[in-house]
């Protein structure tokens, strides 16, 4: 799954005006410009550096706090298809990473601390990162979606994307 995830996005954003990809939801929600630049923090500060805490198992395991917001003021005055490009790459990386681990179930067993949640597991962690995805591609279709809602007319009552949030 977390192979698919740069493809999918870049098949569904490429190439798109900036009327389809930096349209949000209202204010403070994301457009799928924003989601984009998200889930490439993600990738340079959340998961490989988190299960690299874990793996270690040093005395510190508590993970760094992720802003969740940081890429907001990072990516102003950026294209979307070098966020695009970007993201393609650390997800390779970090996939290439992950392979070197050569991840055992005793591995994938151990812990480290999550600023929230407290002691989570590495499989919990890796399987948070493919549901991560998961989540933020139904975000962009959702997204891109209620920008017809006005134009669907009366078939917004069997469309329900154009009602979650």
């Amino acid at each position: 799954m977390l192979e698919r995830t740069p493809a999918v996005v870049r098949s569904l954003l490429s190439g798109l005006p900036p009327e389809w990809t930096r349209s949000n939801e209202g204010a403070e929600s994301w457009s799928a410009f924003d989601i984009v630049g998200h889930l490439i923090d993600g990738e340079e500060t959340d998961w490989i550096p988190r299960a690299r805490i874990i793996l270690a198992r040093g005395p510190e395991r508590r993970f760094p706090p992720f802003d969740r917001f940081r890429h907001l003021q990072l990516n102003r005055g950026r294209r979307l298809d070098d966020l695009l490009e970007r993201f393609a790459a650390l997800r390779g990386a970090n996939l290439k990473t992950l392979r070197t681990f050569r991840l055992t179930p005793a591995q994938l067993s151990l812990t480290g601390e999550h600023p929230e949640f407290g002691a989570v597991t590495l499989a919990q962690l890796l399987a948070a990162w493919v549901v991560h995805d998961l989540g933020h591609l139904a975000q962009i279709a959702r997204v891109m979606a209620k920008q017809y809602r006005g134009p669907v007319g009366p078939w917004e009552a069997y469309l329900p994307v154009l009602r979650r949030s």
